[in-house]
């Protein structure tokens, strides 16, 4: 939808219809990752980046078992961090990240995981969207984060503009219910890895087509508003 198109969202014709529709698709809660630690936690969902949920799950049994404390990650060497998890995406960039990130929360928090954005972003590897998924998960602080999957199916759903992350991230907040901000991310993962794919939206079996900015436009015979 181009900037000249936009109108103001009409948060309950527009967006709830879709958000009750992702509810019954995809649930409300999803399961977290592994952990017996906060530590724990926020080096799953940094292994997560680029990796699949399944791929992550099934390295991190393992992992703690080696690695039971947070100071004893930021002791291995890199090279040990690798062979643990050598089959998720971006390994060697990851186990450099993890090692440093925990010896900052040894050193610097005293083994304890921050509980704010600010000083979560100062800990190596963690973006924006690591943190506000951290305190999602860990503290169940609302925030929305922004994926390829969100920043895609938002924009064509007609909710965001935005020409980035950031951008999109400020006008989704202003048309979703805080009730929503924290499961809007798994859902429209979910919904964009099965339908709204990244390669072709796969419109004639999507549940959300009618609802669809980007496919209203595109149905022949539309007449301009």
């Amino acid at each position: 939808m181009s900037e000249e198109k936009q109108k103001k969202i009409d948060t309950e014709k527009q967006v709830m219809p879709v958000l009750k529709q992702l509810d019954r698709l995809y649930g409300t809660t999803k399961t977290g990752f592994f952990h017996q630690e906060p530590w724990q936690l926020l080096v799953a969902i940094m292994l997560s980046a680029q990796s699949t949920d399944k791929q992550v799950e099934e390295v991190l049994p393992e992992l703690y078992r080696n690695y039971p404390k947070v100071e004893h990650m930021a002791n291995a060497s890199v090279e040990e961090i690798e062979r643990n998890i050598r089959s998720i995406g971006l390994y060697k960039s990851k186990a450099k990240n993890i090692k440093k990130c925990c010896g900052q929360i040894v050193t610097e928090y005293a083994g304890q995981v921050p509980e704010t954005i600010g000083e979560l972003l100062r800990l190596a590897g963690v973006g924006r969207k690591t943190a506000i998924l951290y305190l999602a998960d860990a503290h169940g602080i609302p925030g929305v984060t922004v994926d390829t999957h969100v920043f895609r199916i938002s924009r064509r759903l007609g909710w965001a503009l935005g020409k980035n992350p950031a951008q999109v991230e400020l006008e989704l907040q202003k048309v979703l219910p805080m009730d929503y901000w924290n499961r809007i991310n798994f859902q429209l993962i979910y919904h964009g890895r099965a339908v709204c794919t990244a390669r072709k939206a796969h419109c004639e079996i999507c549940p959300l087509e009618k609802w669809c900015a980007k496919r209203i436009e595109e149905k022949p015979g539309k007449t301009s508003q």
